[in-house]
């Protein structure tokens, strides 16, 4: 038995699969690809197919590579399923980054559903939406962490440009030249990429000097290290 995620759900980048098989009274099933927009409905397609005879179902979660807000949706779906018909479900292997987004929902990483079943009042959609909503707040504190740390590696390059001019032009140390750069974005209430940026403008040929007020910031920095 086999179930996808359809394309258009997924976006394509690299759409779920459940494949499994079922011996006696047990189900295997394993998912391959990203709990994205479309997984749940996906799982529920394999469920589905599932015999009524079986009373067990284990899932190897080793090759889900990447799962957002839509993965603990699949979470509920399976809990609602064993609930529902008093079976066992378990789920193992989980690793990388699915793994960080269970730890940072507050789940067992080595039992996600007992935690899931725990926390839900029984039968209750309204609780089990609290939960959710809760669970997925702590996903975007996440996404937000993620978004930052890209955007560091991002502005990497041209800080490090502007601590050579500034190391180049006023004697400064790399330490020096980094903690100017950041009080001068303290000063001006400016984000560092965009001091850096203006200080590795201005010292280009021709190129624009720094805005008054990150001008002055900047000076204050410098002076304030000499001092």
């Amino acid at each position: 038995m086999t179930s996808a995620a359809s394309p258009h759900l997924t976006g394509g980048s690299n759409p779920l699969l459940i494949s499994g098989r079922v011996c006696a009274e047990r189900a295997e099933l394993t998912p391959r690809g990203e709990f994205v927009h479309g997984c749940a409905e996906a799982l529920a397609r394999a469920l589905e197919e599932l015999p009524n005879t079986v009373t067990r179902v284990d899932l190897d979660m080793g090759d889900v590579h990447f799962m957002d807000t839509a993965g603990l949706e699949f979470l509920d779906v399976l809990s609602d399923y064993g609930r529902q018909r008093s079976l066992t479900i378990t789920t193992s292997n989980w690793n990388g980054q699915p793994l960080r987004i269970l730890e940072l929902a507050g789940l067992d990483t080595s039992d996600p559903l007992r935690s899931t079943t725990d926390q839900v009042a029984p039968a209750t959609a309204a609780g089990s939406s609290v939960v959710f909503l809760e669970r997925a707040e702590r996903l975007h504190i996440l996404q937000e962490e993620v978004e930052q740390l890209r955007q560091a590696i991002a502005s990497r390059p041209v800080i490090d440009q502007a601590r050579g001019i500034l190391m180049a032009t006023h004697g400064c140390t790399s330490d020096e030249a980094w903690h100017i750069l950041r009080e001068t974005s303290q000063l001006s209430n400016t984000k560092l990429r965009e001091v850096a940026a203006a200080v590795t403008a201005g010292a280009e040929t021709n190129g624009p000097p720094p805005p008054p007020e990150l001008r002055t910031a900047l000076q204050r920095a410098l002076a304030r290290r000499r001092g």
